[in-house]
């Protein structure tokens, strides 16, 4: 099963079905990417040297050395925090992202959060701000304001359109409250989809792509905090494991983890500094993707690629460009994957191998109110439908 991070009493945390979400589609704006925050330090493409070296007697000490580094470098601004609830409190992380006070983190983490307590590795403790969330990308702007200046070291965002598999990933953070922990494992995967935190109004979560799978090990409390990559640069923020359970029923880690990727932090976190929300381009489709051999051959598909569209939703973009769905949106069917829908299997030109593809095309080059050109094949044919993106409900 999936978990957040999130440490409450006796570390209960919500569980999330780790299937790939039928809900409509995560998608942030990505009109530009934003300017680096104040104060914070420039950003560095990473370099193709982050891939993990084979331990040899020869480079174990170099690869020590970097990693005693990077903590130095970069614990400072890395943060637990406490949250005080109705219901009692919890643990999570998060790092500073910007002179000005700001903290980011999951959304989890705060939810339902009456006071928010800072926690820095110096000692040095401060009452914080939510100063906005986004259930979508589970992302969440707190600041402090009470702090000295020379408290505030900001984290570098990397690019995470340029991690690798086999990369090594650092995980920084607050696991089971003990601060300032440091755990080293890979990026094990790409581009995972996930459901996100935020309920759709039909029912169903919206969905979360391009999430960054590790194996850097992360447990209860880690949530909001950096994953990075050996330059000291943020590439992802630990959001979610798939759990085992402990011989006191905790939920433990089984080596794979979950990260939302830098990229979406650019997207989103000033966002939300400015505004308090973000807003998403919105499909209003229900899909699949990584249909077995046996499925495309009983749906009587052409291809073993694309996005299938299961169902839409009533007066949505996709319905008014004329998508069709396998069946209606609210119609209950004993069938595992009605056939008769629309295969999505490129979006403006760009192949849709799976439903991540169309996701990252999406949050990556388009915002609300953009008109894109998907790709279809319907009954064997191929088919252009064009479609005006509309705004994420809230």
């Amino acid at each position: 099963m999936l978990s957040r991070l999130f440490n409450r009493r006796l570390f209960w945390l919500l569980i999330l079905a780790l299937v790939v979400s039928t809900a409509c589609v995560f998608l942030p704006s990505p009109d530009k990417a934003p300017a680096t925050p104040t104060g914070a330090i420039p950003t560095v493409p990473p370099a193709a040297g982050d891939t993990a070296p084979a331990l040899t007697g020869q480079n174990l000490p170099a690869l020590e050395t970097q990693l005693t580094d990077l903590y130095r470098q970069v614990s400072p601004g890395v943060v637990a925090i406490r949250v005080y609830t109705d219901k009692g409190g919890g643990q999570g992380s998060g790092f500073v992202y910007d002179r000005e006070g700001h903290i980011v983190t999951n959304y989890h983490v705060v939810d339902g959060a009456e006071k928010v307590e800072i926690d820095f590795l110096s000692g040095q403790k401060a009452w914080a701000r939510i100063v906005g969330t986004d259930k979508d990308s589970d992302l969440a702007v707190l600041q402090v304001t009470d702090i000295p200046a020379d408290q505030l070291l900001p984290l570098p965002l990397g690019d995470s359109d340029q991690v690798e598999v086999g990369q090594i990933a650092v995980a920084m953070g607050n696991p089971f409250g003990l601060k300032g922990t440091m755990t080293v494992g890979v990026v094990s995967a790409l581009g995972r989809t996930l459901p996100s935190e935020h309920e759709a109004q039909q029912g169903g979560f919206f969905t979360t792509g391009d999430t960054i799978q590790t194996d850097a090990p992360i447990n209860p409390g880690n949530s909001g905090g950096p994953l990075l990559n050996l330059r000291g640069e943020v590439i992802g923020i630990n959001r979610a494991i798939r759990t085992g359970n402990s011989m006191f029923g905790e939920p433990t880690n089984s080596g794979i983890g979950f990260a939302v990727p830098s990229n979406i932090v650019k997207r989103v976190v000033p966002a939300l500094i400015k505004t308090g929300h973000y807003d998403y381009p919105y499909l209003g489709i229900s899909s699949l993707d990584d249909l077995s051999l046996e499925d495309i051959e009983k749906l009587g598909l052409p291809t073993t690629g694309g996005a299938y569209v299961v169902a839409v939703v009533p007066g949505s973009p996709a319905d008014k460009a004329g998508l069709k769905g396998a069946r209606a949106w609210d119609q209950d069917t004993q069938e595992a994957i009605p056939a008769g829908g629309d295969l999505i299997i490129a979006v403006d030109g760009h192949p849709v191998r799976e439903f991540n593809d169309l996701l990252h095309y999406l949050f990556t080059y388009t915002s609300p109110g953009d008109t894109v050109t998907l790709t279809v094949l319907r009954d064997g044919k191929q088919k252009d439908l064009q479609l005006t993106l509309g705004k994420r409900p809230r």
